[in-house]
């Protein structure tokens, strides 16, 4: 429970209860960096655990899905990458390993695809995938890049993302969202949207590969002809 309800107007939080959330915001003047919140009560707090056990392994599991799920996404791009490389996986993995961001892979994705791939539908559909994926990396980094707040039950019962911004002459501290029941929902929807984001990859694969074949082939005989001229 790192954010308790005196603390928080100690430190001059203020609420937002606009449809992105609540926000901490404070004063650059008259904030105390030695004011520390007051410790958890740990033990009645593990003492009453137990009967919220099954929600909060729920919920963890749930995480636990979104991150597994993401990770396996963002590896199919190293096909992807092989593909437009025309090279051998061990190759393209060792190039999506020296990316050390997932925006820099994508970046080079659709900078290889701008050259290797001439059928607008499969650039479309690559297009389309890189889209999606993105949409859900913003889901998996809200969750995996989080703090979590709990309740005197151990109740997950809030996320708080860790992102310090300035507006308007106040530091803005992220943003708190309730773990509600719609909260756990809209969760299990990205871990389905992940998993057919994934059957829709594998589905593409072929048709990328033939797809930069034939643009392969067209080029080389094109340059026979003029050989030949």
């Amino acid at each position: 429970m790192p954010w308790e309800a005196g603390q928080r107007q100690a430190q001059g939080e203020v609420e937002d209860d606009r449809c992105l959330g609540r926000v901490l915001r404070f004063e650059r003047r008259g904030w105390s960096v030695s004011q520390l919140p007051p410790k958890p009560d740990f033990a009645a707090i593990e003492a009453a655990a137990h009967s919220t056990a099954n929600r909060r392994t729920f919920i963890m599991a749930l995480i636990g899905n979104l991150v597994y799920a993401w990770a396996n996404n963002e590896s199919m791009f190293i096909y992807v990458l092989m593909i437009l490389m025309n090279t051998d996986e061990a190759s393209a993995a060792i190039v999506f390993a020296t990316l050390n961001t997932t925006r820099a892979r994508l970046d080079l994705v659709e900078r290889l695809a701008k050259i290797k791939i001439k059928d607008r539908a499969v650039q479309k559909t690559l297009d389309r995938i890189i889209a999606q994926f993105n949409e859900l990396t913003k889901i998996r980094n809200e969750f995996n890049h989080c703090m979590y707040t709990l309740n005197e039950k151990g109740e997950i019962t809030h996320t708080h993302t860790i992102r310090m911004q300035e507006v308007r002459g106040k530091f803005q501290l992220g943003q708190v969202r309730t773990m509600d029941d719609a909260r756990i929902n809209h969760l299990a929807e990205a871990i389905q949207g992940m998993t057919k984001l994934n059957r829709d990859m594998w589905e593409f694969l072929p048709r990328l590969q033939a797809s930069v074949q034939a643009s392969s082939e067209t080029v080389g005989q094109t340059a026979d002809s003029k050989d030949r001229e």
